[in-house]
């Protein structure tokens, strides 16, 4: 059995599932409490972070790697495009989504109001949160000019870049966090790429301490 060891409310973790679920592989989850430093688990993997996958005889780590991995063991349905330019694109906003907007709002929001409480760091810092609140609705506008242009993100058909996105946006909405009545397009991709099959596991997360909004499992929100 693959066993992929993880934390429920990390972005890169549910990007990985989503891939994981959209091609149909059956995949163990094992909570891994990273920040506790486990030997084992440092084994695994030496810098200390989640995904880990274990699967076809090899232990791999780091998210993007390791979905392109999969992309190009498993191509079926295909999540990353046939032409260079368009397969760019994709990389681009895959990047665009765990970088730019990670560190503009993931960890402002999340990790303040969730990760501290449960790794004992104490309180979150309100400037950091007050950043966060304000600087998503600068990604939720680009999105939605994308939007406008495309039907998905990174062109005609939905990609890695998509599930990127929405494994960060699905974990803010986990916290209430996202106003989906700012942009209609967006709210109107959400909910398409929420009513995917592969997207049941992440809705189907339970976070002790942190009960999820009603509207959160709701495909009509």
């Amino acid at each position: 059995m693959n066993r992929m060891f993880h934390v429920p409310l990390s972005p890169f973790c549910r990007k990985l599932r989503l891939v994981l679920a959209e091609k149909r592989i059956e995949v163990e989850l094992v909570e891994e409490r990273y920040w506790e430093q486990n030997p084992d688990f440092i084994r695994r993997n030496p810098a200390g972070k989640v995904p880990v996958l274990r699967m076809d005889g090899r232990t791999m780590s780091e998210s993007q790697a390791i979905c392109e991995y999969i992309e190009e063991t498993h191509p079926s349905p295909p999540l990353m495009p046939q032409s260079p330019a368009e397969r760019f694109e994709v990389r681009r906003l895959v990047f665009w989504f765990d970088d730019k907007f990670h560190a503009d709002v993931t960890s402002k929001l999340l990790y303040e109001r969730v990760n501290k409480k449960v790794m004992g760091l104490g309180y979150p810092d309100s400037r950091n949160v007050k950043s966060g609140a304000q600087k998503i609705k600068y990604h939720l506008d680009y999105m939605g000019w994308l939007l406008d242009q495309r039907r998905w993100l990174a062109g005609d058909v939905m990609t890695l870049a998509d599930f990127a996105a929405a494994a960060h946006l699905s974990c803010l909405d986990y916290i209430s966090d996202v106003d989906w009545n700012r942009n209609e397009g967006v709210k109107d991709w959400y909910a398409k790429i929420k009513s995917r099959p592969a997207f049941r596991g992440l809705l189907a997360d339970q976070v002790p301490g942190f009960p999820p909004p009603q509207h959160y499992a709701d495909l009509d929100f």
